[in-house]
């Protein structure tokens, strides 16, 4: 089973901006090869932290209005949202230690 929540235009709020804890959302699409790394370690890293973190990806193909919403021009992208703000923007791959270091401080 995958931690990793499927966002769309339409789940973005209610999954995301209300979120009872720090929430994750991954921009990618399906034809973007960098965006295949950034999920896989999402999916490794979303168990690990499923008690602290909402980790969700959205296909900017097929929910083109929240990318736009957030200026998103480049994939992959990763903003970290606390409380409904946006905290955080990642663009590009990162080590995945990396991008645990971001999720510790930003659950601390």
């Amino acid at each position: 089973m995958s931690h990793v929540v499927e966002i769309t235009d339409a789940n973005f709020e209610a999954t995301i901006l209300r979120a009872d804890r720090l929430a994750v959302l991954d921009f990618g699409a399906e034809w973007c090869a960098p965006c295949k790394k950034i999920e896989a370690m999402l999916e490794e890293l979303a168990p690990l932290w499923k008690d602290k973190v909402i980790v969700g990806t959205l296909d900017i193909s097929q929910s083109p209005e929240t990318p736009r919403r957030y200026g998103i021009m480049n994939i992959p992208q990763v903003l970290f949202f606390k409380n409904g703000q946006l905290v955080e923007t990642v663009l590009g791959v990162l080590p995945k230690a990396k991008f645990e270091e971001k999720l510790k401080n930003h659950t601390a």
